[in-house]
């Protein structure tokens, strides 16, 4: 009769392992929430190591038939823009462990991007600009010089119509030659091809899939405005652009003769939800780009990180994203 302790144990076991939510083969249980991590100088730069890249994607995989907001995506198109600013090496060891073993990295000059893929998609993700080094403390004066260098952004014509910033367009084109016949390949066997970026990357992803065509959706976090009024009447693809609170880099160049693209979704950072377009209206728009200039190099000189540069940090938007994507499934 010894065995009817251990029956009783695993019939138990099973019972609570089979309510259990999200409980799957091969994932960790249970799936909740995390927490977000509190940002330092020491750990505001990338490479973000310390994050568990795809958790859970057993449980999640990759929407690439959708054609319209998935949640699943967003979180997944944040954790790849966001292992967009490790090296080569780290990058492709991390898709390998959830069974994307077909990468390719291009870099030219100023400009880093890959693409991975399996047989059903392509992900495309370009590297943003970094705000810092690692280990390095936090030059605000090069923030100021990079933000203040986007309001005297010039324009430059565009093939597909309307204006774009002139340095944007010229990043892309640095690895454009490379990368469209590779795409090219990828979609006419078949994959359905995602574009993704953070920041910097955020807009040559929309340049790039904007100039490809043939892309079945784009997914950009805190993307900076990246053309003119034509070129926003004339962008016609699906596009999601995610901005997480008052993050500094999606307010410029400032709006006027500078419009963003695709649909709005904003991150509130106190509760994590994801809000439409009238949200932008409730947290106050754009503000004083001068304004927030003073207010970054005074929480500077107390060793202070400002909310907008803060908000900035892209593992802020993978875990947030996660987070929402949780509670919609809870």
């Amino acid at each position: 009769m010894q065995w009817i302790p251990k029956f009783v144990g695993f019939l138990v076991a099973s019972i609570f392992l089979s309510s259990a939510p999200f409980a799957v083969e091969g994932n960790p249980l249970p799936v909740g929430k995390k927490n977000l991590p509190e940002i330092t100088l020491k750990n505001i730069s990338p490479p973000y190591k310390d994050h568990i890249y795809f958790q859970h994607h057993r449980r999640f995989p990759f929407e690439y038939q959708s054609s319209s907001f998935s949640m699943v995506n967003a979180w997944w198109l944040a954790e790849v823009s966001t292992l967009a600013y490790a090296d080569e090496a780290y990058i492709q060891s991390q898709f390998r462990k959830i069974g994307l073993n077909n990468f390719r990295f291009f870099t030219k000059h100023s400009t880093q991007c890959f693409v991975v893929s399996n047989r059903e998609f392509a992900i495309l993700a370009f590297r943003g600009t970094e705000i810092g080094k690692r280990g390095e403390s936090l030059d605000i004066r090069a923030i100021v010089s990079d933000l203040t260098a986007d309001v005297d952004a010039r324009l430059a014509e565009w093939p597909r119509g309307g204006k774009v910033h002139q340095g944007f367009k010229e990043a892309l084109e640095e690895v454009w030659d490379d990368i469209c016949p590779y795409m090219k390949n990828l979609a006419d066997r078949g994959c359905k091809i995602w574009v993704t970026g953070h920041s910097l990357g955020a807009a040559l992803a929309t340049l790039a899939a904007n100039r490809f065509e043939a892309v079945q959706g784009l997914y950009t976090f805190g993307s900076p405005r990246v053309g003119d009024s034509e070129f926003q009447r004339r962008f016609r693809l699906r596009s999601f652009r995610i901005v997480n609170g008052s993050d500094i880099f999606s307010k410029v160049p400032p709006a006027g003769i500078y419009r963003h693209v695709g649909t709005p979704k904003f991150i509130d950072p106190s509760s994590n939800l994801l809000r439409d377009r009238a949200y932008a209206d409730s947290y106050g728009g754009d503000p004083n780009l001068a304004d927030l200039l003073r207010e970054i190099k005074d929480f500077a000189s107390w060793g202070l990180i400002p909310d907008s540069i803060r908000d900035h940090v892209p593992v802020l938007y993978a875990v947030a994203l996660w987070n929402r994507l949780v509670d919609s499934r809870s």
